[in-house]
């Protein structure tokens, strides 16, 4: 079984009380679908299933690899380096999320 060997770079380990989207497609005028956390600075950035992909692009553009989902009920762990997913402990809080705006008609 795969297994991740970044956890060492976890820095967040609360997550904000509320977002406003994705900070890439607000500042470019995008649109996304679900919204993720880097955990190792915080940065929001959309899934792979929205048009500009944000989250991955920063993962590949920094070494911060793991990513967490911000959508409700989901508390999932994506490490891109290891291609793994898997729940981490000593992550705390929820987030209040907009609404995406490819699903808001």
């Amino acid at each position: 079984m795969a297994t991740c060997t970044h956890l060492d770079t976890i820095t967040v380990t609360q997550l904000p009380a509320e977002v406003a989207g994705c900070e890439d497609c607000l500042r470019e005028g995008g649109k996304w679908l679900h919204l993720r956390i880097c955990l190792a600075c915080g940065h929001v950035g959309c899934c792979d299933d929205s048009p500009s992909r944000h989250a991955s692009m920063h993962a590949a553009g920094t070494d911060h690899p793991l990513i967490r989902s911000l959508e409700p009920g989901e508390q999932w762990v994506w490490c891109f380096a290891d291609e793994v997913a898997m729940l981490v402990e000593g992550i705390s809080g929820g987030t209040r999320i907009p609404p995406s705006p490819l699903l808001v008609g």
